[in-house]
């Protein structure tokens, strides 16, 4: 009768290894994305060290007061600008979650007045956020901004919210791919923006074609406008051909956000998967 009953135990112990087992190899695609953002984690780590390095190049003794200030506007802005874009995905999984995604979507409003409100909140809460982690680290470390460009620094950021929307909207789009793993893809997503857009380290470090994604990333422009204002004392007119930038990316990505969002609404609508359970 023990033997039995071991017997029987080890039979499920293994029948519960071999479900996980299938359930995986149902959704691989999204393992290996998973499994990217693994990669992109390690990378960012190793791509830091060598940043710092840069900061002492051609002869110069390192400046650990330069190297803290470039850390630091970079990860407050990267607070920021990733708040705002993975605000909208949380959005619409909160939605599917708690079973009003579907009412939503036949509301009499515009898709594109539905997104830009979601957009809207998170860009608000992203700067009240922001302002007092900034508070806080200026108490801390002293942070002298004192040679700053405060109005180049705020176009600046004025003009990333344009494109920002965009990659938003575009990212709000994975929890309707996938009600298992959309989530968890927005934030291999978010790693990799912050492996190629210079958040922590000068694109110059990075592999070519790591140099290139950065180059297509807004927030490689944003980034880099805001620390020359910050740190540089760039001007309004020092600005201007970044402000171009930032705007014209938003220009094309609003429209791609909103053309692909409807695609994928109609997608998840044919195949059921805006219930909770879906």
């Amino acid at each position: 009768m023990t033997v039995t009953v071991r017997h029987s135990e080890m039979g499920a112990l293994l029948g519960f290894a071999e479900r996980q087992l299938y359930v995986y190899k149902r959704y691989w695609v999204w393992e290996v994305v998973w499994l990217f953002y693994s990669v992109v984690s390690v990378l960012s780590i190793g791509f830091l060290a060598s940043g710092l390095g840069t900061l002492g190049a051609g002869g110069e003794s390192f400046d650990l007061r330069k190297a803290q200030l470039y850390l630091l506007v970079g990860a407050l802005l990267w607070g920021y600008l990733s708040l705002v874009f993975m605000e909208a995905a949380y959005a619409i999984a909160w939605e599917r979650w708690e079973g009003t995604i579907e009412y939503t979507f036949m509301a009499p409003v515009r898709r594109m007045t539905h997104l830009m409100g979601i957009c809207l909140f998170a860009i608000g809460y992203g700067l009240a956020r922001t302002f007092i982690v900034l508070l806080v680290a200026v108490a801390i470390f002293n942070i002298d901004f004192s040679h700053a460009n405060v109005a180049g620094a705020l176009l600046v950021l004025a003009a990333s919210i344009v494109p920002l929307i965009g990659l938003a909207i575009l990212t709000s789009v994975l929890p309707l791919l996938s009600p298992q793993k959309g989530e968890q893809m927005s934030f291999a997503v978010q790693g990799f923006m912050l492996l190629v857009s210079g958040v922590y380290y000068p694109l110059s470090v990075l592999p070519m074609p790591l140099q290139v994604a950065g180059a297509a990333s807004p927030l490689t422009y944003a980034l880099s406008g805001m620390r020359r204002s910050l740190l540089e004392g760039a001007g309004v007119g020092d600005q201007l051909p970044t402000v171009g930038i930032l705007l014209a990316m938003g220009a094309a990505l609003i429209p791609a956000g909103i053309l692909v969002f409807s695609w994928a609404e109609r997608r998840a609508k044919r195949l059921g998967l805006l219930k909770r359970s879906g």
